[in-house]
């Protein structure tokens, strides 16, 4: 799916999440459908070799506490693995305590690798007080 996709860029409104470099190159997003095509949600990712940088993640607002938002990770992680990807990484302002639930940590923003901190997102659309998590791809 593209970045301007109205659905997606819409969602990432509501959930205040920024969406000013989507259409730039490298980045691969997503919808989530149900088996029965109803929408979930949308996400992505940046891929530097290893590292995959998860990007957009938002579940519509009337399915979230189902595990959507867990599954949605899960298919990244492996769209990411089969690409190359060996670690995930992400910023996040209110998220943290939903990715360490699903066993990402919390690290020192200085402990990210150079790729990931030469993003937008980190140079800028993130606050610098957002949170910096990560995880090895586990399938």
């Amino acid at each position: 799916m593209t970045g301007d996709d109205a659905g997606f860029l819409a969602a990432l409104a509501s959930a205040d999440l920024p969406a000013d470099d989507l259409n730039e190159p490298g980045r691969s997003f997503f919808a989530f459908r149900s088996l029965s095509g109803e929408l979930l949600g949308y996400g992505g990712f940046e891929l530097y070799d290893a590292e995959a940088f998860l990007r957009s993640l938002v579940v519509l607002s009337e399915r979230r506490g189902a595990g959507v938002g867990k599954a949605i990770v899960a298919r990244l992680a492996r769209r990411a693995f089969d690409l190359g990807g060996r670690r995930l990484w992400l910023m996040t302002t209110t998220g943290a305590p939903f990715f360490e639930a699903i066993k990402f940590k919390r690290v020192d923003r200085t402990d990210a690798p150079a790729n990931i901190l030469a993003t937008r997102q980190a140079q800028g659309l993130c606050p610098s007080s957002a949170a910096v998590l990560t995880r090895p791809i586990y399938l």
